[in-house]
């Protein structure tokens, strides 16, 4: 017990050990959270260039909708449609394929499944394949977040369907090649607001995460973190792929500068 204890011990001492991944932050590295409960949805993280947009949805009385919990009576039912789905139709019928003007751009469109995991990615399956234009785009990835299926399924699932990790579970190998990224609540790390310096202890429980990721080969998220310069500045720092954040256009003015 003892042995295993310190493998793990130095395991751990050697992750949190090594260097953050180099990466150029641009636009493309900003995540729209909660993209749906913006004025204007889609548009103004698409319009900024953001490389990925999540929406939270629903199924309710076979409809998809955006939404976090069920539309009551008389509530506008805003559909998974009208709101993405539509509106990526038409970029990539005017940018001949694509989903932005430069073909060398892509965006993750991250699906928040809020109901029963089964029935919900299996309508929305359905739905997609009435959009071929989008499952077929190499500019975009479809990855499912929020209730999942059991990762023993992934593979089953079409092959433009991907998935949001969860750092707590184990999968297999052909599970993982269906993992787009991983993302996991910050609040599990660190009760860091933003303000000064990330205390040195929460920073290597984070790096611990954030190069098992990057060990295979996949980005990592951070949400319920703090959305400020400071804090967006310090993920950076760590090498954290995608910023999560409810400011569009603040991150927009902070990574073009």
């Amino acid at each position: 017990m003892k042995r295993l204890f310190l493998s793990i011990t130095v395991f751990v001492l050697l992750v949190s050990s090594l260097p953050a991944q180099q990466i150029k932050y641009t636009v493309a590295n900003a995540h729209s959270h909660n993209d749906y409960v913006h004025k204007v949805r889609f548009w103004d993280a698409w319009q900024n260039g953001f490389g990925s947009i999540e929406a939270d949805i629903i199924l309710d009385n076979g409809d998809l909708l955006i939404a976090h919990d069920p539309i009551p009576p008389g509530q506008e039912r805003r559909t998974l449609d009208s709101f993405y789905l539509a509106p990526l139709q038409r970029c990539i019928d005017k940018n001949n394929g694509t989903v932005y003007a430069d073909p060398t751009r892509s965006l993750q469109l991250m699906i928040d499944i809020k109901t029963d995991a089964i029935a919900t990615l299996n309508k929305l399956i359905e739905k997609l394949k009435s959009y071929p234009s989008l499952i077929s785009t190499p500019s975009l990835k479809i990855a499912i977040s929020g209730n999942r299926p059991d990762p023993n399924a992934f593979p089953s699932f079409p092959s433009w369907i991907y998935f949001d990790g969860e750092f707590q579970k184990k999968y297999n190998k052909a599970s993982l090649e269906k993992i787009e990224m991983f993302s996991d609540n910050f609040q599990n790390y660190s009760s860091w607001k933003g303000e000064g310096a990330l205390p040195e202890k929460d920073k290597q429980l984070l790096l611990v995460a954030i190069n098992k990721a990057h060990a295979m080969n996949k980005k990592v998220r951070f949400w319920s973190a703090p959305d400020n310069p400071v804090a967006w500045k310090t993920f950076m720092s760590l090498g954290v792929d995608y910023l999560n954040t409810d400011k569009i256009e603040e991150m927009t003015r902070f990574l073009k500068q």
